[in-house]
């Protein structure tokens, strides 16, 4: 049973509990919790237990917690959080890792009716088939354009009919046909809207990034900080190892064109001097890839010679024309 008290005693309540949270937990999630029952809340504060809490509440009631217990221990952190909480939403407190509880969250959705004057989350389309209903409803289903034919005895619907449209209200004409055929189109629980960690505050989205995807984000921001180094001539550690590179080559190239010499540099005078030597040293590498060719040749020469030749009729001990 809930606390039983005055407005005040209970907004006191409220307050240490919340002011607890925030300095047990450095990480949360908040979460719109429209259409979300009680019993649906409970069955998720339950399966989020021990490592979540779950808190609702009013907004105000929330702010003014937020901002009193940033103002007493100095966590201007927190105060992050307060822009984020517009509309029915909660937060859900955690020690887990956020991917992991928001997977759960999710697992807790229901279905539900359409409901008069309720906004569509999604598409709500009637597949074709049977309906169960008597002819006696067809005029219910002229009147949304339906397409209907009697078959053995019940309404079937002929094609697929988009009802309601995303982000349209639900009437009562297609409140009342849902309820007939027994479809449930919508599901509720809580969404994650935004994340909280240790004062940060980011979209849930981040939560699906892998290690892969941050090392080719990385790699990307990286190249583009070596080229604009590059282009404006400012050095950064990113474009070192290009600095070093280009380096090397002019001081290669003013080895070439003096008499100005270095060990690395040697090995290119000499193939300047004599051609011939690189046409040595590629020759080799060229030989052995070409030397294979005829060692398998050769070897399905034996093959061929191998195979038994026809036999003749007088192979065979007679001849057709004895």
């Amino acid at each position: 049973m809930g606390f039983k008290g005055t407005k005040a005693e209970k907004k006191a309540v409220y307050d240490k509990k919340l002011c607890g949270l925030l300095e047990e937990y450095s990480k949360a999630l908040i979460c719109v919790a429209d259409n979300v029952g009680s019993t649906q809340l409970q069955q998720i504060r339950k399966g989020l237990r021990p490592d979540s809490v779950v808190l609702m509440g009013k907004n105000t009631m929330m702010k003014r917690t937020i901002r009193t217990f940033s103002e007493k221990n100095g966590n201007s952190d927190v105060l992050n959080l307060m822009p984020l909480l517009v509309g029915n939403v909660g937060l859900i407190f955690t020690k887990g890792d956020l991917k992991e509880v928001r997977e759960e969250v999710a697992k807790y959705k229901v279905g539900a009716p359409a409901r008069v004057g309720l906004v569509a989350p999604i598409d709500v389309v009637i597949p074709p088939g049977n309906t169960g209903l008597d002819p006696s409803q067809t005029s219910f289903f002229q009147v949304l354009n339906i397409p209907t034919k009697i078959n053995k005895g019940t309404v079937e619907i002929i094609a697929p009919v988009e009802l309601v449209k995303q982000g349209d209200k639900v009437g009562s004409s297609e409140a009342a046909l849902l309820a007939k055929l027994g479809i449930r189109p919508f599901s509720y629980g809580l969404i994650v809207r935004m994340v909280y960690d240790e004062g940060s505050v980011f979209n849930p989205a981040v939560l699906d990034l892998t290690e892969d995807d941050l090392i080719e984000k990385f790699a990307a921001g990286l190249s583009t900080v070596a080229a604009l180094s590059l282009a404006v001539g400012y050095p950064t550690l990113a474009a070192a190892p290009h600095y070093f590179v280009n380096s090397y080559k002019n001081v290669l190239a003013v080895a070439l064109a003096t008499d100005y010499s270095f060990p690395q540099a040697d090995s290119f005078k000499e193939y300047l001097k004599d051609p011939s030597k690189f046409a040595v040293a590629v020759t080799p590498a060229t030989a052995a890839g070409s030397a294979a060719t005829p060692a398998a040749a050769a070897e399905e020469e034996p093959e061929k010679k191998a195979e038994p030749e026809e036999e003749s009729d007088d192979d065979m001990g007679f001849s057709l024309f004895d």
